[in-house]
């Protein structure tokens, strides 16, 4: 194999546009991986785990590193050369009214662009995101912060900062919002409605707002608020200033709260604060559910699925089904030898969905995300008896683009998986919307395609599609790809487990 680098001095991209290209580049012939970072320490300690660099590159944190391993010196030249030119293709800066002449470089130049701008969207390396985001609300704007790596220290007085200032900061590492109508990272074109969404979770609101807009009704607005918002140093700041926010609004008459497991007393007090709304509140902590009755005006749900249930019979609508069943028509036996789940995630909410669903019915579920009745991997790159996979895991996106816009890292796993006589259901997600890969059962194809056929003695595919007709890859389109290859196509997560679940049940 042939390794090298280029440095491309004094330029900045936001880490979605770094993920693409990089995701674009190792798709090149002769390529086996790619990676383009903003320089950081963090980054390129990351391409040094990935095996794509060994000595010092000599980049600056203000510099853009493309870093690739190829099968040939010509490969090689043409991937760093089309990731260079990409790079360097000037950006279109759209203007409200017209196209800017020149990129805008700074958060002042924007707001002399467009004045009533009251929003920022940070999607800067770790060490830089926090100083963005404290001059944001200096300069009265609420940020969306789309960013990780940042210390739990300047979370927490960036949010007191910004509450105090009757502003909001969503995030840290907030991938997912639907502001207005407009969905930003990682989220999904659904209707307007009456059902406001504030999470923790990303692919949890993703899930929840696309099977609200399945049933055909509407979010007003869907919130982000970073994955530690809930932990008890934090202590809900973000969520209670969006439950405000949402309580005052006109156009919202549900309150839906999405999260993992939130600190005990903090929970509390955020179920308080949104009784407090007056409005109806559907809470989904998953894995934090009342042994009483709980709140009055407080409907706790166990899943996604549940959630977006109560929330759309709470603002009067239906939706086709009850929460709870499987998918539609005989369940596929299994050879003798074919016992054991292996669920391969991009989405983190739903694999610890997964996880809490399944502590009641499997034994021994194998893990990379910790949950009470998980037993971690050894080693998460091979699979030990029923296994449960966050493949969007740091560990796994290493020098590496996510898995919901780079498919190869689980397309691998899946192969690997059929390969293993015990394996008896592989069960996957598939997660559109802005952000996500273009045509994601396109990519998958070859891999799934690649398994031994269920009804030649091959394991059971199960899957779902997380996403609505208005996304630009088209649910339809997914859903009816994953039938043609031989998939068993459930309506959301929820069912897709409790269908794994009763498949294996006999063989366990």
């Amino acid at each position: 194999m042939n390794m090298g680098t280029r440095i491309i001095a004094d330029m900045y991209r936001d880490s979605v546009a770094l993920m693409k290209i990089s995701s674009a580049i190792t798709l090149l012939e002769g390529v086996s991986q790619a990676s383009c970072i903003m320089a950081t320490p963090a980054n390129l300690d990351l391409l040094r785990e990935a095996g794509l660099i060994t000595d010092d590159p000599g980049a600056r944190p203000n510099e853009v590193l493309i870093a690739v391993e190829a099968e040939t010196d010509s490969a090689l030249i043409a991937a760093l050369d089309a990731a260079e030119a990409t790079l360097r293709a000037d950006p279109v800066v759209v203007e409200s009214g017209g196209v800017a002449s020149e990129p805008l470089r700074s958060i002042e130049m924007a707001l002399d662009a467009n004045v009533a701008a009251n929003f920022t969207l940070i999607a800067t390396p770790g060490p830089f995101a926090a100083a963005e985001a404290f001059k944001s609300v200096q300069l009265g704007l609420n940020v969306m912060m789309f960013s990780d790596n940042v210390s739990i220290e300047d979370e927490v007085a960036l949010k007191a900062q910004a509450d105090q200032a009757g502003l909001m900061v969503m995030g840290p590492d907030c991938g997912t919002a639907i502001i207005d109508g407009a969905p930003l990272g990682f989220a999904n074109v659904v209707r307007r409605g009456t059902i406001g969404i504030v999470a923790a979770s990303g692919t949890g609101l993703q899930q929840v707002s696309c099977l609200i807009d399945a049933a055909g009704s509407g979010v007003s607005q869907a919130i982000g608020t970073g994955g530690r918002d809930l932990d008890s140093r934090i202590g809900g700041i973000t969520t209670k200033r969006a439950i405000t926010t949402l309580g005052a609004d006109p156009d919202t008459g549900v309150i839906v709260l999405i999260s993992k497991p939130p600190a005990p007393n903090v929970a509390a007090s955020v179920l308080e604060h949104a009784v407090a709304t007056g409005k109806p509140v559907v809470a989904c902590l998953l894995g934090h559910v009342p042994d009483g009755p709980g709140l009055p005006g407080v409907s706790y749900a166990r899943t996604l699925e549940e959630a977006a249930h109560m929330a759309v019979t709470a603002a009067g609508g239906t939706m086709a089904a009850t929460p709870g069943g499987l998918i539609d028509g005989p369940l596929p036996g299994l050879d003798a030898d074919r016992r054991y789940l292996r669920a391969l995630y991009s989405g983190g909410t739903f694999c610890y969905e997964a996880l809490t669903m399944l502590g009641e019915t499997l034994d021994g579920v194998h893990s990379n995300t910790s949950s009470a009745s998980t037993q971690t991997l050894n080693d998460p790159w091979t699979s030990a008896a029923n296994t449960v996979l966050d493949l969007g895991d740091d560990l796994f996106t290493r020098g590496r683009p996510h898995p919901m816009i780079d498919h190869r890292l689980r397309n691998e796993r899946i192969i690997a998986e059929g390969q293993d006589p015990s394996t008896g259901v592989i069960l996957f997600d598939v997660v559109l919307g802005h952000g996500s890969h273009e045509d994601p059962m396109a990519a998958m194809a070859p891999a799934l395609s690649d398994i031994p056929a269920h009804d030649a003695g091959g394991p059971v595919l199960l899957g779902f599609v997380c996403g609505t007709e208005g996304d630009p890859q088209g649910l339809a389109r997914q859903r009816a790809a994953m039938t043609d290859l031989g998939v068993l196509l459930a309506e959301n997560n929820a069912q897709a487990v409790r269908t794994a679940a009763a498949i294996l049940g006999d063989a366990q």
